[in-house]
């Protein structure tokens, strides 16, 4: 099986800060959220204090002056062309996506792609709170094989670094970057 990153590999941009941009414009009211917002990324990117999960719920609570199903539907109907080119001419039924997306954002899209098993972050769509953990990191090889026991992979596709741990236990690994894909380099 092959599996990919989303956001920015197969995906043209990030789909989480897209959707928040898109609701913005939709629903004045979630700037009223800025203050906390702000002071949520000085904690976690400045003081490096608290954990991606808890700076992403802060994030989230966008979410409750959204109408989620409507809006999601109209943000895919936007957005879908930002799927790259280069996934489209390879894209498999037996595909994995793990991301650090909400699953609620990405589903429509997966779906719409007919990709068999979508991994990510599991996000209350209403009120923005976790079930678990920030799939990020070496949680991506956790949820992995909490889902493939056996699971191998065959190829795997990713932008980042920090996706290392998947790159890993694949037999083969590459970089994504734009259309462009390289071999993945070991660091």
């Amino acid at each position: 099986m092959n599996v990919y990153d989303f956001d920015k590999t197969i995906y043209s941009g990030d789909s989480t800060a897209d959707f928040y941009l898109f609701s913005l414009k939709r629903h004045k009211k979630i700037i009223t959220l800025a203050p906390s917002l702000l002071g949520s990324v000085i904690k976690f990117y400045v003081f490096k204090k608290g954990t991606k999960t808890d700076f992403k719920q802060v994030m989230y609570r966008f979410l409750r002056y959204c109408d989620i199903d409507k809006d999601i539907a109209d943000f895919w109907e936007i957005n879908q062309s930002k799927i790259k080119k280069y996934y489209l001419k390879q894209k498999r039924d037996d595909d994995v996506i793990i991301s650090a997306s909400p699953e609620f954002l990405l589903e429509p899209i997966i779906k719409k792609l007919g990709i068999g098993t979508l991994m990510a972050s599991r996000v209350d769509r209403h009120t923005g709170f976790y079930d678990g953990i920030n799939c990020h990191g070496k949680e991506k090889v956790r949820r992995f094989y909490e889902v493939f026991p056996d699971g191998k992979i065959d190829e795997f596709y990713s932008d980042s670094y920090s996706d290392s741990p998947l790159a890993e236990i694949a037999d083969k690994a590459f970089m994504v970057d734009g259309e462009k894909v390289t071999k993945w380099v070991f660091k």
